[in-house]
């Protein structure tokens, strides 16, 4: 066990390392993995503020974990909770005051607040300590509620949470609470962005762009996984994946609404003008100035591209639209790129693009069954998608399914 010395420096790095996070689901998951780590809690929860209720966003659990399959995560759902005293979670936001409770089944007679066993029921765990914080802003904001449970001695007993423990916490929620609110902040500006192409494109939603970003970030990681890539450069590349592939098509703004709204299929020439989507979006990232910029120009303008070279836009200089010289096709198109030409984050975009495309309505058609879709995709290993990206998106499909259910169409 860390002594206070120890701590203090844990504590240090800690909040270092999340207020480098900039993709709000990627620090939620971040917030509580190092807050378990600090008091060495074996499981924890984080709670996000919408309005006058708590929505239950980000689970952990190792004991469950354990359970699983390797490489496999826990799929669980969100729901929301009311802001008023009735519930732990509820309490700790509405009063902001930290509790710290040694057995959640044997709480204090006349507290207001209630623990729903339910959950326990359903997953065959068994809580008991628990250390539930507000995430509180300078302002004296409660933006969300972070809770852990069950405190482990140095032998994996479940003990109670310790009273020295709660200060620790405290200053680390305090600066996870700015973390989140400055990612809550960058999420809010991309949606707008995401917003202004919904105008145009009523394709283009908030979940369906959650969705192909979610899909392609996990994709990500189960096949830099496989590959061996350090957890340290998975974490910061899948911080800027998730960000980048939310913008993949915000090039159509620049695309006619005469082809964007069309409700039927578009001809030969109505696609050609629909495929400039792909370097106008690019070209909103020309003049880069972090890795973020980068990403986004990959995502834009690779996300069409096919694994067998048959994709679009091609070996183009996105600034003209016109084929680089060498790769000019006898059309006077550019020549496409094909197998590890096309940058990784494009390569993974492709594939949750396309997953998400034909397992949702279009006005064109209706949502494919899921048996299909995934046939689809199958056929399409080695033709228009990187094969060891399939293997890796069909080792995910427990946790697709989960993010899919998680960001519905309205």
């Amino acid at each position: 066990m860390l002594d206070e010395k120890q701590k203090l420096n844990q504590l240090i790095t800690l909040g270092l390392e999340v207020s480098e996070v900039k993709d709000l689901d990627l620090l939620l998951e971040k917030i509580l993995t190092d807050a378990r780590k600090l008091v060495n809690a074996d499981a924890g929860s984080i709670y996000v503020r919408e309005h006058d209720n708590l929505r239950f966003s980000v689970s952990q659990n190792d004991t469950l974990g354990r359970k699983l399959p390797d490489g496999k995560k826990l799929i669980y759902s969100t729901f929301v909770v009311p802001i008023n005293n009735e519930s732990i979670s509820g309490y700790v936001a509405n009063t902001g005051i930290i509790l710290n409770i040694p057995d959640a089944y044997e709480l204090d007679k006349g507290v207001s607040y209630s623990f729903d066993r339910q959950y326990d029921e359903i997953s065959k765990y068994k809580t008991r300590s628990m250390l539930t914080c507000p995430l509180k802003t300078n302002r004296g904001d409660v933006v969300g509620v972070l809770q852990l449970i069950n405190a482990q001695d140095e032998d994996g007993n479940i003990v109670s949470f310790k009273d020295d423990d709660e200060p620790f916490i405290m200053h680390f929620a305090n600066n996870a609470a700015l973390a989140l609110e400055r990612a809550q902040l960058t999420r809010a500006i991309i949606l707008r962005m995401i917003k202004m192409s919904e105008l145009r494109d009523p394709k283009e939603t908030g979940a369906h762009v959650n969705r192909v970003a979610s899909y392609a970030t996990e994709l990500y990681g189960t096949w830099a996984r496989k590959r061996g890539v350090p957890q340290k450069e998975i974490e910061d590349n899948m911080d800027t994946l998730k960000m980048a592939a939310m913008l993949h098509d915000v090039g159509k703004v620049a695309i006619s609404d005469v082809i964007l709204k069309k409700p039927s299929r578009l001809n030969l020439d109505e696609f050609q003008v629909m495929q400039q989507h792909t370097y106008m979006g690019a070209r909103l990232f020309t003049n880069q100035y972090s890795d973020f910029d980068e990403a986004a120009f990959i995502v834009a303008l690779n996300h069409h591209e096919r694994w067998d070279g048959k994709g679009y836009p091609g070996h183009i200089n996105p600034m003209t639209g016109r084929p680089i010289p060498g790769y000019e096709t006898g059309s006077g198109g550019a020549e496409g790129k094909k197998g590890e030409e096309i940058p990784p984050f494009g390569r993974l975009v492709a594939i949750a693009d396309v997953y998400d495309a034909l397992s949702c309505r279009r006005v064109y058609k209706d949502a494919w069954d899921e048996s299909r879709v995934l046939e689809t995709i199958q056929e399409e290993r080695g033709k228009q998608f990187d094969p060891e990206m399939v293997d890796a998106f069909l080792e995910s499909l427990d946790v697709i399914k989960a993010i899919q259910e998680r960001y519905p169409d309205e």
